[in-house]
C-alpha cells in the first residue's frame, strides 16, 4: 500500500501556482497524493495531474469561532477517513486548525509551511494587536511535537518564531519560496514602447503597498514623468483588502490601469518596464522571482522576503510605507532605459541561478524522506537527487 501524502491549503488555485509541482514529484515517487483545499477554479487542474481533490473551505477573512471549529471539525473527519502518512499544511489557516486535527488523529508526520505572516502580524490596528497574543499561541501548540516540522521562507521569519518561542529551533528549516517555473518564465526581450509600463503583481491588498504605489503614481504623473502604472491581481476576503470601488475611483481618475486577475503573467510581465512590489513583508515574493526570471529590473522595499529576491544589481529597495521614496526610485529607474534594461538582464541571470523550482521541489522530498523513514515509498521512480539537488535549501 503506497504511503498517503495529503497536502492541505486554504485555496486550490494556491496550490496551483505554489504547490503543484511537489504534488506532481511525491506522486512519481510513489505516494498517493491528494489536495484538501477552498474552491478556487483549479479542481481540474490539480486532477488532471493525477492528484485526487477535496474541497475543504476554509473562511480565509472570517474571524468567526463557530465556522473555524466547524473546519477544524472537517479537518478531523477528513484525517481520520484518508489516515495520511504525512499532511502538509500551507498558510495560516490549514497550519493552525491542520495542526489540531492532525495531533487529534494521530499523523504520523506533519509539515507546517509559513509562507508569511498574514494580516495579525503586519496590521497596526487595534483588533490585529488583540488578536496576535492569541494566534501566537495556537501557533506554540500547532508548531510543537517530535513528529512536526517548520518550513520558513527566510531568515527573518525563521528568526521571529524561534525568538518569541512559537517554535524550537531543532524543529525548523528554510526553503526559499515555491521557485520559479523556469520553462514558462524565460528571459523576454525588453519593452520599449514608448511610455513605459510600471506593473504591481500582487492581490489588492494594502499589506502589498498598493495604497503606496497609487500614490506614488500620482505624484510621478504630477512631476511630467510619463508612464502607464497598472495593478495585476484580484481582490481578497482578507480584512486588508483595497475595496473594488476605491480601485475602480482610481482607474477613473487616470492615475492606475487595473488589470485583473491573470493567468498568463509571463505575457503580462514582459510588457512591463519595471516591476514593482512595495510589500510590508513577504515570505518570499514568487511574483518578484518571476519578474527577475522573465528579465525586469525591480523597486520594492527593504524587507524581510522582498530584499531576499531583488539585490542591488537588478533593482531598488525602499522603506516600506513610504510613497515618496517609491516615487523617487521610479523616476530613477525609468530615467535611464539602457540601465534598466542591463538591470533586467542581471535579474535573469540571477533567477536561473537562484530561483529555479527543481532545487525547491527537492528540497521538500528530501524533508518527506527524512521524517517518514521506513514509511518512504519501497517503489520510488524518483528520488530527491533527481529533481536537481541533493539535500535541502537553506541550510
Amino acid at each position: 500500500m503506497r504511503p498517503k501524502l495529503l497536502f492541505v491549503v486554504n485555496e486550490d488555485a494556491f496550490f496551483v501556482s505554489h504547490r503543484l509541482e511537489i504534488g506532481t514529484a511525491a506522486r512519481d515517487a510513489g505516494f498517493d497524493v491528494v489536495v484538501a483545499a477552498g474552491p478556487g477554479g483549479a479542481r481540474s487542474s490539480i486532477e488532471s495531474h493525477g492528484l485526487r481533490t477535496v474541497e475543504l473551505p476554509f473562511d480565509r477573512g472570517g474571524r468567526s469561532p463557530t465556522r473555524d471549529a466547524r473546519t477544524v471539525a472537517r479537518l478531523v473527519e477528513l484525517y481520520a477517513r484518508e489516515r495520511p502518512t504525512l499532511v502538509h499544511h500551507v498558510t495560516i489557516k490549514p497550519v493552525l486548525y491542520g495542526s489540531i486535527a492532525a495531533k487529534l488523529t494521530g499523523v504520523r508526520a506533519v509539515v507546517n509551511a509559513i509562507s508569511g505572516l498574514g494580516f495579525v502580524f503586519l496590521s497596526k490596528r487595534l483588533s490585529a494587536r488583540v488578536l496576535r497574543g492569541g494566534v501566537e499561541s495556537a501557533y506554540r501548540v500547532a508548531l510543537s511535537g517530535p513528529r512536526v516540522r517548520v518550513v520558513f521562507q527566510n531568515a527573518d521569519d525563521e528568526a521571529l518564531f524561534v525568538s518569541r518561542g512559537l517554535v524550537d529551533a531543532d524543529r525548523v528549516l528554510r526553503i526559499p519560496g515555491s521557485g520559479v517555473d523556469l520553462a514558462r518564465f524565460t528571459e523576454r526581450p525588453p519593452d520599449r514602447a514608448e511610455t513605459p509600463v510600471v506593473l504591481l503583481p500582487a492581490r489588492l491588498l494594502w499589506d502589498k503597498g498598493v495604497g503606496e504605489f497609487v500614490d506614488a503614481a500620482r505624484s510621478l504623473r504630477a512631476r511630467g514623468v510619463r508612464a502607464r502604472f497598472a495593478l495585476v491581481g484580484g481582490g481578497s476576503t482578507n480584512p486588508a483588502s483595497v475595496p473594488p470601488a476605491r480601485v475602480r475611483r482610481w482607474v477613473d481618475d487616470g492615475v492606475i490601469e487595473a488589470w485583473g486577475h491573470r493567468t498568463d503573467m509571463p505575457e503580462v510581465l514582459a510588457q512591463a518596464s519595471l516591476v514593482v512590489l512595495p510589500s510590508y513583508r513577504e515570505g518570499f515574493p514568487l511574483a518578484l522571482a518571476e519578474a527577475c526570471a522573465v528579465g525586469r529590473a525591480c523597486v520594492t522595499t527593504d524587507v524581510p522576503g522582498c530584499r531576499d529576491v531583488v539585490d542591488d544589481a537588478c533593482g531598488w529597495r525602499v522603506p516600506a510605507r513610504d510613497a515618496s521614496a517609491l516615487a523617487d526610485a521610479i523616476a530613477d529607474a525609468l530615467s535611464d532605459r539602457t540601465r534598466l534594461e542591463e538591470m533586467g538582464r542581471r535579474a535573469a541571470q540571477r533567477a536561473r541561478e537562484r530561483f529555479g523550482r527543481g532545487a525547491i521541489v527537492a528540497s521538500h522530498l528530501a524533508l518527506y524522506r527524512e521524517m517518514l523513514g521506513d514509511a518512504w515509498p519501497r517503489v520510488a521512480s524518483v528520488s530527491p537527487r533527481e529533481h536537481g539537488v541533493a539535500g535541502r535549501v537553506g541550510e
